[in-house]
């Protein structure tokens, strides 16, 4: 049994593959990539939307994502010294025929241009030591699923800055892309079997080890958005055991009127390749006969685009939202915060508890509001808020949960009888809308007349912002730190003699089994002890414990040092092994008051995985994004060093607009909190949370240990320190 200061470290289905599905990787992989271009091959913009990493950011308002954002109003810009980096991963290994790079006045002088399959071994596709700046179109040949500006020499005293970082890539001669267009796209179902285990994310997140169940019911589907109308000459879907034997792949323009492009029903499961011709921003796998006594499940779901008409793919709204504002405009200030709730009907049961009017006005992103089950999955479906007064209201901001509103209005009202419209859209698209409308009324409601799906509406955060009404101000958040922030709050420095134990006064020791499928036992202290050379050893063992046949240990600072925002850092040396699975991270404070895991929020700033030890992984988890569908990098060892090979500082430095994380001063990850609310979910961080290190053995994560695990294994802690 877990103690109360147990957090559930989760990692569903991700890490859970069959034995009969080994072999999907490589299907899928060969399928994508091709070796070489053929007459008559058209080029495809690979790099917009992917991931990207860079070695340095001059600061989190310069990030590696916003060189392959399509902005060219947004730009990278790194530190202020040789040499740097930015790459992206393409999401699959694809022939690289262009680059493209339209540099800031920083640019490089000399730079290359290089691709990888597995973002570690690196070959070299253009060289120059006379870079011009400006805008280059470079022409290369080469193959692989990163692209790499690495830049040797800055042509100014800055540091290197890029507006853009384009990578195209050569299609067949039937003009059909070799890439997979709905990859990190968001996607939506009909149902999932379990939202945290089997997302609809997960179908599209370009890991065949992770999957979208649905419910054990027909029709059931799951719908990818690109982003913009595309021509769609192909559809890959990749089975589980739980396929169709009946179903159809549909295309939309506006995600409410669909077109039948395929229609099978002699559905066979496995890895189905399937070529079709149309058009759409909105691709649907729509199943009608389910070949088991289960759902429908795909591992993957790839959308293949041609050289049709098309529209450059973007993440921003559709034309029917205005563009977002922030802070909202005219010194408006929030105008809804608790005030009195009133909806068509609400839910309130095991599958969403107290999931009432109020919880779409509490400020408190992980609550929710959501129509009733029983008697509220019907249209329209509407909640309203009671301002107190009269108000101008000049900002709305609704963060949906993936059951929203497709067509939907703001609507004002004096008396909540009588209603008048101001912002109306029939191509609402979920997530997070921020909306900038002009109107007058003591009531505000958003009225929905189409849903996405078959459930019902539901809400995470329903926001009014501007003058007037009868106002309560929500709490006062921290002031954001400035980086580099330097005012260390608190730390340990593990100096104490050798064997003695963790600061009671700073630790709280927590023994158990742990989630995952770990094997280990984490003891009540006795395997952590100081080295007398200033380092905590953090000791796994061969040996019998609490029912497990391993022991190791886990320690947090819950009830004892809580911290929001700020550089939380440690230096750490990792051990190499087969099924060692070392951490440093965060859980929300709430979680010790029962708030459950992952609505309290949780902040992985440091896994490494014993079996490979060249790449680390830093991650968040929400209740949208959480498990094997968590939001987060994983990345190459800085300069291609082993981990397990010396110490290394991992830091995340935390502010309200999002978070950094860092191994060694270099850049490896940043979660901006706009785009995980435009594109994922609701951002649960803007609040305390305490420190976690622990040593785990076996698992989902790692894979079991072997005969060649080193026991005893040791991870080395140096210190940990936060600073203002």
């Amino acid at each position: 049994m877990d103690s109360a200061l147990s957090p559930p470290r989760r990692r569903p289905s991700r890490w859970r593959l069959l034995a009969s599905v080994v072999a999907i990787p490589a299907l899928l992989t060969g399928y994508l990539a091709v070796s070489g271009s053929s007459a008559g091959a058209a080029e495809t913009l690979l790099s917009q939307g992917r991931p990207a990493t860079a070695s340095s950011v001059e600061s989190a308002a310069y990030p590696a994502s916003a060189a392959v954002d399509g902005n060219a109003g947004t730009r990278w810009s790194s530190g202020f010294a040789d040499p740097q980096w930015l790459q992206v991963d393409l999401g699959t290994v694809t022939p690289v025929s262009r680059v493209v790079l339209n540099w800031e006045g920083a640019y490089a002088r000399a730079f290359t241009i290089e691709t990888s399959t597995n973002g570690s071994t690196w070959t070299t596709v253009h060289s120059t030591t006379t870079g011009t700046g400006g805008t280059q179109e470079i022409g290369v040949t080469g193959t692989g699923r990163y692209v790499r500006l690495n830049a040797t020499q800055r042509g100014t005293a800055y540091g290197v800055s890029l507006w853009e970082f384009q990578v195209y890539g050569e299609t067949g001669a039937s003009g059909c892309g070799t890439g997979n267009a709905a990859q990190g796209r968001p996607a939506t179902a009909s149902s999932t079997e379990s939202a945290a285990a089997y997302p609809a994310s997960a179908a599209v997140d370009g890991n065949t080890g992770t999957r979208w169940a649905s419910l054990a019911a027909d029709p059931q589907w799951l719908r990818v958005d690109l982003g913009s109308t595309q021509s769609i000459c192909g559809v890959t879907l990749v089975w589980e055991a739980a396929y169709a034997s009946a179903f159809q792949i549909q295309t939309s323009t506006d995600g409410s009127t669909w077109t039948t492009v395929h229609t099978s029903s002699t559905g066979t499961g496995g890895t189905q390749d399937l070529t079709v011709t149309g058009t759409g921003r909105y691709v649907r796998m729509y199943g009608t006969a389910r070949a088991t006594a289960w759902g429908y499940s795909l591992w993957e779901f790839a959308v293949r685009t041609g050289s049709g008409p098309t529209t450059p793919p973007t993440t921003t709204p559709p034309p029917t939202t205005p563009p977002p504002t922030t802070p909202p405009p005219g010194g408006s200030v929030l105008l809804s915060y608790q005030k009195p709730a009133v909806a068509s009907s609400n839910q309130n049961d095991g599958t969403c508890f107290e999931c009432v009017p109020a919880r779409a006005f509490d400020n408190d992103p992980a609550s929710r509001w959501a129509t009733s089950a029983t008697t509220g999955w019907v249209d329209p479906g509407w909640i309203y808020v009671d301002l107190g007064a009269t108000a101008t209201i000049s900002q709305v901001v609704l963060q949906w949960d993936p059951a929203y509103a497709t067509s939907y209005q703001i609507q004002v009202s004096p008396n909540a009888s009588t209603w008048t419209p101001i912002y109306s859209t029939t191509g609402g698209r979920g997530f997070k809308e921020t909306l900038n409308v002009t109107g007058t009324g003591r009531y505000v409601r958003m009225y929905g007349t189409a849903r996405v799906g078959p459930y019902g509406y539901s809400l995470y955060e329903f926001k009014v912002y501007g003058t007037g009404g009868n106002p309560t101000a929500p709490p006062a958040m921290p002031p954001d730190p400035t980086f580099p922030a330097n005012n260390l709050v608190w730390s340990d420095e593990f100096n104490g003699a050798a064997g003695s134990k963790p600061d009671p006064a700073k630790w709280t020791i927590d023994p158990g089994t742990g989630q995952n499928n770990e094997i280990q036992y984490y003891t009540n202290n006795d395997n952590a002890a100081m080295n007398g050379t200033g380092a905590l050893v953090i000791e796994a063992r061969r040996e019998t414990a609490g029912g497990r046949d391993y022991t190791s240990h886990r320690m947090n600072t819950g009830n004892k040092f809580h911290v929001q925002y700020g550089r939380i850092e440690a230096r750490i040396q990792v051990p190499k092994g087969n099924g060692l699975w070392p951490a440093f991270w965060m859980m929300g404070a709430d979680f010790l008051t029962g708030r459950p895991w992952p609505y309290n929020g949780e902040i992985d700033i440091m896994e490494v995985l014993g079996r490979n030890t060249l790449e680390g992984y830093s991650t968040l988890h929400a209740p949208q994004y959480n498990g094997g569908g968590g939001y987060g990098q994983k990345y190459p060892a800085p300069g291609g060093v082993d981990f397990a090979g010396g110490f290394h500082v991992w830091a995340a430095e935390w502010d309200s607009r999002g978070i950094t994380f860092k191994v060694d001063g270099q850049t490896v990850f940043y979660a901006s909190k706009e785009t995980v609310e435009s594109t994922r979910g609701p951002w649960v961080f803007d609040h305390p949370f305490y420190l976690i290190l622990n040593l785990a053995v076996g698992g989902d994560f790692p894979g079991p240990v072997d005969p060649s695990t080193p026991f005893p294994s040791r991870m080395l802690v140096d210190y940990v320190r936060v600073y203002r």
